[in-house]
């Protein structure tokens, strides 16, 4: 991750969108530690530019706007649990 972007300078909907843009899937039923380092991965990925993510959650809700929704409510619910746990 860059060294100019930390996790702790995200707020959850940035997480979400991390996550959502993630391959991280609600029917993993994945614990608080595997969302976080689904994040991390995938914020890595995306070359610690969260825009990037914020492109890729943009782009799906294009293609797919049927499953936004429900994938980005349960980003948002699931950050919220995984980083409530870590705290």
């Amino acid at each position: 991750m860059s060294d100019t972007l930390s996790l702790t300078t995200l707020t959850t909907t940035d997480l979400a969108e991390i996550l959502f843009s993630s391959g991280l899937q609600a029917s993993d039923h994945p614990s608080a530690e595997q969302v976080r380092l689904a994040i991390d991965a995938r914020l890595c990925a995306c070359g610690g530019d969260r825009s990037v993510c914020t492109g890729l959650v943009a782009q799906e809700a294009g293609d797919h706007p049927e499953t936004y929704a429900p994938r980005m409510r349960w980003a948002l619910s699931t950050v919220s649990q995984a980083y409530a746990t870590a705290a």
